[in-house]
């Protein structure tokens, strides 16, 4: 079984929302969850998902695309696999690289780089419990 680090539903509350193109496929959503509350900041390419104002998303960070919860190789193997993917639209591979809390230690921001895409996602310190600094993770989406 796979051990999803972190769940929830998303609604697009914002596209670029700093009024800057960063590339020409690439957008930027400011969205926030429904049941962690959570903010999130992430670079999509958007020709390949487009996303507008106010449409929900699900996200999952999971570290294995494998059902059976073994750590991914790293490289793909084609074929009939079966795999956490199949039940998602847009997936990404990235990289943990920064995780700090503010000065009343009510808010923790995890940043992920998935390939120069960038994630902040901030809020409850409870609900990124099982992040590691340097933790390699798919995120997956798919649209609700």
């Amino acid at each position: 079984m796979v051990d999803v680090l972190f769940d929830d539903i998303f609604r697009v509350e914002k596209l670029n929302p700093d009024d800057k193109k960063y590339f020409d496929k690439v957008t930027r959503i400011e969205a926030r969850s429904e049941r962690f509350d959570m903010f999130l900041h992430l670079d999509i390419n958007s020709e390949l998902y487009p996303l507008r104002v106010g449409q929900k998303f699900a996200l999952q960070l999971v570290p294995t695309l494998n059902n059976d919860g073994t750590p991914d190789s790293g490289f793909y193997i084609g074929g009939n696999r079966e795999s956490q993917a199949d039940k998602f639209e847009y997936v990404m591979h990235g990289k943990l690289y920064k995780i700090s809390e503010d000065s009343t230690r009510e808010n923790v921001e995890v940043l992920i780089s998935f390939g120069g895409l960038l994630m902040m996602m901030k809020g409850d310190p409870s609900h990124c419990n099982k992040f590691e600094l340097d933790q390699k993770l798919f995120l997956l989406m798919r649209k609700v």
